[in-house]
């Protein structure tokens, strides 16, 4: 699946977020990006400019181009239930963010990184598919090769590593304990605008 390759910085200096969790390497992030800078944001946005801004943010922080993300709303929409929970758990259980989410990376493009080069076992079996869905029951690993990797070394010796609660991880191991819902985001999103996107 396509991915966005250019510089990442602007994409967060144009949400005003830090959607690639770069902290204290992010700089100017209340400075708008281009050559014109705060003189490109000009006046309040309509409704739909507040939607389209919301919904980029989500799409960008998760790494995926516009054809996946919509596919993923639309199955949310087909879901019994509460779309947003239905959306989030689609967005949740990709297994780069699981990677992520596990501590196992600092950033979600380096999960990617890490499962694309095939570090990455579910079930004891190699999968090198970034959007893969993992399951309840299902018990994700490295392998030696990656907990040899300076960063993910560090990463695994980390003390205050905080699991998010549908995961459980022992040292290079997690398990999906159960499916994730919006709750479970620790990010700070206007949900219904979103859906409200989708729905026009």
């Amino acid at each position: 699946m396509a991915r966005y390759t250019g510089p990442k910085d602007r994409l967060s200096r144009r949400e005003n977020f830090d959607l690639f969790n770069k902290g204290a390497k992010l700089t100017r992030l209340n400075i708008f990006p281009g050559v014109h800078g705060p003189k490109g944001a000009k006046g309040a946005p309509s409704q739909y400019g507040k939607q389209l801004r919301e919904k980029q943010k989500v799409k960008r922080m998760y790494g995926m181009l516009e054809k996946q993300f919509a596919s993923y709303m639309e199955k949310a929409m087909k879901t019994k239930g509460n779309t947003i929970n239905a959306f989030f758990s689609l967005l949740e259980r990709r297994l780069d963010n699981t990677i992520f989410r596990l501590g196992f990376t600092n950033t979600r493009p380096e999960a990617r990184q890490l499962v694309s080069h095939r570090h990455v076992l579910v079930n004891g079996k190699k999968v090198n598919i970034a959007s893969y869905q993992v399951m309840p029951g299902d018990t994700i690993t490295l392998t030696a090769k990656a907990m040899q990797m300076p960063g993910v070394a560090l990463n695994l010796k980390k003390e205050d590593t905080v699991v998010p609660a549908w995961l459980n991880r022992k040292a290079a191991a997690g398990q999906i304990v159960r499916l994730p819902s919006r709750e479970d985001v620790p990010e700070s999103f206007q949900d219904q605008e979103v859906i409200e996107f989708y729905s026009r």
